[in-house]
């Protein structure tokens, strides 16, 4: 089981070469996390990754390496689809938590799906909503090995 949703900011950071030291440490993360089974990732960190690389990075991403790298990254991860029991729950969220809607389909989708935690930047590092951690793998003394033990 899935115990951990990895946010798209961490796959972009992986590629961006203008981010140095998080590319640094997106790449030691993602290379500690896959052979785990620990990891997934949503369809819309897939659709998120291939707009941002081909749109934001400067320079951008070839179409075509980000289509091939979306596909690695889903044969490298779980991959949970977006459904209507997300929406519905997404939308709760924003009503509930006040979360902007696109990061609330990031934690319906978590906890639908029994994630325990999401690694993201986008979120105070620590804040808890109904069973679900937000984790920033990019501040500092982050630790996967030792979330990867309290998760399992």
């Amino acid at each position: 089981m899935s115990r951990f949703l990895v946010d798209t900011n961490v796959f972009v950071y992986a590629y961006d070469a203008g981010e140095k030291d998080k590319q640094a440490i997106a790449e030691r993360l993602l290379r500690e996390l896959q052979p785990t089974g620990l990891a997934a990732i949503s369809a819309q960190v897939l659709g998120e990754f291939f707009r941002v690389v081909t749109t934001r990075l400067s320079p951008p991403m070839p179409v075509r390496e980000a289509a091939r790298l979306i596909g690695f990254i889903a044969e490298s991860f779980a991959t949970w689809g977006i459904d209507d029991l997300v929406v519905l729950e997404a939308a709760r969220g924003v009503r509930d938590h006040r979360l902007s809607y696109w990061d609330s389909q990031l934690w319906a989708t978590s906890r639908l799906r029994g994630a325990r935690f999401i690694l993201t930047e986008d979120f105070a590092d620590g804040r808890t909503l109904e069973g679900v951690t937000f984790r920033d793998p990019f501040r500092s003394g982050f630790d996967i090995g030792r979330l990867i033990a309290a998760a399992t």
